[in-house]
């Protein structure tokens, strides 16, 4: 006689299978470029679903990640700022905390904050043409676990540089110092300068920010430098944006200070680039005129390069060489031989006494946050591929990426591609396609993805995407003409192959 079965809450089950989830666009990274992408996302691709993977804890990348003192921007709010969001500080210059607070506003009214998920790291993604789909690798940055999920669309919203390393060259005898050499990329949150003798090696952006901030705050600076740079004070206010204020509604006269402020940095750029000996005789006199008298200006400013060759250092209100005038901070310029105990020796011979030394010494590039791209199992690797209009690669399907200007403020062209972005999501949702993959001509020539001369990209340029001789093959730095080809030019182009979903991805 057959037993009968156990009643059915005792039978065994059988686990639910569960289905990675499947995103039409998935943002990877939640700082200036990554929250703009979400915004307008939002404000013109309403229909689509997204979310963001950030690894840190935080929104804001850069601005979450630099603590130094004195963090701030090198580039005007106006055109720093998204254009869909009026900046109504008074200063054009603003400080890392005040960057970051604009951040969680826009992400706060655009629904952005809810659908971020944080301490997600990518590892990697994979493209299935079979299935149209990326198959996203994460890791959980506090248990370690992994999971997936899948997206028709990867927008890569990492910056350009890594996050977990600054580059840091060892110095010769450095073992011997007794005092902390700190990084600006991982600043102590403790550290106390005041009374300090402290020597900022380096001549960038982050330098001359470090020197009158660590001044202000009691401590005696000396900044090392190899080679100079071109320093520029500017206003850290705006008198005609503070003008359009008082006169216009706040989108308007955000939208007029904008438009200023690009012609100005483009003007600027252009006068650098085509009467560079006019440019560096016009940087030199109001050096000269912003230092002491006696001051050898040809020594500690004066490039060997031309201006624009690299990025100038935007100093608000002079405050790099008011720190020199007061006597708390000094330059020397020249090879640095080795660190001793006492601090530096200079190959001169000059011996500089340090408490602590500070390396300055930029940024390390790292593409796409470290994930290990592949198409169909084959890996992409980024220097064998071109960029089409700066923000997709040929021959990966649905791969959009991010990367701004250096000649200018850095979300002129974040916003420029995540408008041409959400048209091209639209254009496609209208002629029924769902895959998109740049092909490249094959009478392309090749070169390098950036002609600009700063050691971070020099470092890395050999690892880098490529661009073509020609349109929209280019890596283009001019606002005007990206304006022309993102915002009002035709979104289809002979260069772009469309395809319907495969057969697997519509019957699922």
């Amino acid at each position: 006689m057959t037993e009968p079965a156990p009643p059915p809450e005792t039978q065994p089950r059988t686990p639910p299978r569960t289905q990675p989830e499947i995103l039409d666009v998935l943002i990877v990274g939640a700082g200036l470029s990554g929250i703009g992408a979400a915004c307008w996302l939002t404000r013109e691709a309403p229909s689509r679903a997204w979310a963001v993977v950030e690894a840190r804890a935080d929104l804001g990348g850069t601005w979450d990640l630099f603590r130094y003192p004195g963090v701030r921007s090198d580039s005007d709010l106006y055109t720093f700022g998204y254009d869909f969001k009026p900046w109504t500080s008074h200063k054009a210059i603003a400080g890392g905390d005040e960057i970051l607070a604009y951040l969680r506003e826009a992400a706060d009214e655009h629904g952005v904050t809810p659908r971020i998920r944080f301490r997600r790291r990518v590892l990697a993604a994979d493209w299935s043409s079979s299935r149209g789909l990326w198959t996203v690798r994460l890791r959980d940055e506090d248990d370690g676990t992994e999971t997936a999920l899948h997206a028709r669309w990867i927008f890569g919203a990492t910056g350009y540089y890594d996050y977990a390393k600054g580059h840091r060259p060892r110095f010769p005898g450095e073992d011997a110092f007794p005092g902390p050499i700190l990084h600006p990329q991982f600043w102590p949150a403790d550290f106390d300068p005041a009374g300090k003798r402290i020597a900022v090696i380096g001549s960038g952006a982050t330098a001359v920010t470090l020197v009158p901030a660590l001044a202000r705050s009691g401590a005696r600076v000396t900044q090392v430098q190899r080679t100079p740079s071109y320093v520029l004070p500017m206003p850290s206010g705006d008198g005609l944006a503070s003008l359009f204020r008082a006169l216009l509604p706040a989108r308007t006269a955000h939208a007029w200070a904008r438009r200023k402020n690009i012609l100005q940095q483009r003007w600027l750029w252009l006068l650098c680039q085509r009467h560079p000996r006019t440019a560096r005789r016009l940087i030199r006199w109001v050096n000269r005129r912003s230092l002491p008298e006696g001051f050898d200006v040809d020594r500690h400013f004066n490039p060997p390069y031309g201006p624009w060759d690299q990025r100038l250092c935007a100093v608000p209100d002079g405050d790099f060489f008011k720190a020199i005038r007061s006597g708390r901070a000094s330059i020397v310029t020249g090879g640095l031989e080795r660190v001793t105990p006492q601090g530096l020796r200079m190959e001169d011979g000059t011996e500089i006494e340090a408490d602590v030394l500070v390396a300055a010494t930029g940024l390390k590039l790292q593409l796409f946050g470290g994930a290990v791209l592949s198409v169909d199992g084959a890996p992409v690797v980024p220097s064998d591929h071109l960029v089409f209009k700066g923000m997709m690669l040929d021959g990966v399907p649905n791969f959009c990426f991010a990367i701004g200007y250096t000649n200018a403020s850095w979300t002129l062209k974040i916003g420029l591609l995540c408008e041409h972005f959400c048209r091209l999501l639209n254009h496609m949702q209208a002629t029924g396609a769902a895959v998109c993959t740049p092909r490249r001509p094959p009478d392309l020539a090749e070169r390098p993805l950036m002609d600009f001369q700063a050691g971070y990209v020099l470092r890395a340029l050999d690892g880098l995407p490529r661009q073509g001789d020609r349109e929209p093959w280019t890596m283009t730095f001019n606002y005007l003409a990206d304006e022309a080809q993102l915002r009002r030019g035709p979104v289809d182009d002979p260069a772009l192959r469309f395809d319907p979903a495969p057969l697997r991805e519509a019957a699922e």
